[in-house]
C-alpha cells in the first residue's frame, strides 16, 4: 500500500502536462496543443508519476513509422502507447478529438483513448492552460 502525505506547498504545474486516467481496463491520455506539437516533432512525449522513493510510473506516447496499428507496450514502471505515424499526423492536423482503440489484453480488451485536451467551460477553473478551444462553448 502506498501512503501519500502532503508536505510543504503545492507546486504550480508546468504549462502543459499530459494527463493520464486509468479506470479498470481503460487508459485515457489527454494532451494539449504544445504536447501534440512536441509529439509530432520529436516522436515521443512522456510524463512520470513518482509515488514514493524508487516507485514510479512513466507513461508515454510514441510515434512509429513501422507501426500498422495503435498498440501498447509495457515494462516494469513504464507504459508506452505506440501510434502509427500517419494516424498521429492526421489526428494532429485534423479536427478529430481523439484516437480510440480496443486492444486485446488476455482478459478481454484494453479500451484506449488518446484525446486532445479541451479548455474547461468553468471560467474559474485553473486547468485550462495549453488546451484546445472547447467546441461546446467559450470560457
Amino acid at each position: 500500500m502506498i501512503s501519500i502525505e502532503w508536505i510543504g506547498e503545492w507546486v504550480t504545474p508546468r504549462e502543459s502536462v499530459m494527463k493520464l486516467r486509468i479506470k479498470g481496463d481503460s487508459l485515457r491520455l489527454r494532451v494539449g496543443p504544445s504536447e501534440v506539437e512536441r509529439l509530432i516533432v520529436s516522436g515521443r512525449i512522456e510524463e512520470t508519476v513518482h509515488f514514493a522513493p524508487g516507485v514510479h510510473l512513466t507513461y508515454a506516447l510514441e510515434i512509429s513509422d513501422g507501426a500498422a496499428s495503435v498498440s501498447v507496450v509495457g515494462s516494469p514502471g513504464e507504459v508506452v502507447v505506440i501510434l502509427p505515424a500517419g494516424v498521429a499526423q492526421a489526428w494532429a492536423d485534423g479536427d478529430d478529438v481523439g484516437i480510440y482503440a480496443a486492444l486485446p489484453n488476455g482478459s478481454g480488451s484494453l479500451e484506449l483513448a488518446i484525446e486532445k485536451d479541451f479548455a474547461c467551460l468553468d471560467p474559474g477553473h485553473g486547468a485550462s492552460q495549453d488546451t484546445y478551444p472547447n467546441p461546446k462553448g467559450a470560457c
